[in-house]
């Protein structure tokens, strides 16, 4: 066990003096538990840390100030693990909503790209939009017939708004799955 020297006048030594024997007396054995307990390049800060903590509580050191040291360098190291693990999981979330934030963007441009193209096939006739789906009149309109009656059906299937209690609207279907567009009603 190490002691604090007084002055050679007999006089306390001073926070200054304590702090500089602390240091000289156990800085190399709190550096010695930090190693043990972090990364080479963690352990001076934990001590650092911790003779900070000494210098502001400087009144609450006790004689052997070893252990004291030693609790305050393990809850350094303690209070270093919260930070890197807060500091893991905001850099997780950041990087989560960037994902997110591109792919709204993407949804945006892929709902943009969506709208213009149904606006696209609704101004063509029915002889056009066969062609573009490459097949005959007759065939185009089985199949947006077919379309429209696997649309309607999954729409129904569609979760309710906790408002309302109502379903979702069908886009482009009036009452009773009416088509009010005039082009989709000329594509019929």
């Amino acid at each position: 066990m190490t002691t604090l020297r007084s002055l050679p006048d007999g006089d306390p030594p001073s926070d200054e003096d304590r702090i500089t024997e602390l240091w000289r007396a156990y800085a190399w054995r709190v550096q010695a538990y930090a190693l043990r307990h972090v990364e080479p390049h963690d352990a001076q800060e934990v001590v650092s840390e911790t003779f900070l903590v000494a210098w502001r509580r400087m009144a609450s050191v006790p004689g052997d100030p070893l252990p004291w040291l030693l609790v305050v360098a393990r809850n350094v190291v303690r209070n270093q693990r919260r930070a890197a693990r807060r500091r893991s999981a905001a850099e997780g979330e950041l990087v989560r909503l960037a994902r997110v934030a591109r792919a709204a963007e993407d949804t945006v441009v892929t709902v943009s790209r969506r709208d213009s193209m149904i606006a696209a096939l609704l101004r063509l006739a029915p002889a056009d939009a066969a062609r573009v789906a490459g097949c005959s009149v007759a065939a185009f309109k089985m199949r947006l017939s077919r379309a429209r009656r696997r649309l309607e059906a999954e729409s129904a299937e569609l979760p309710t708004s906790s408002a309302t209690g109502e379903r979702r609207p069908n886009p482009g279907a009036g009452p009773a799955g009416a088509v009010t567009d005039p082009a989709a009603r000329r594509a019929r």
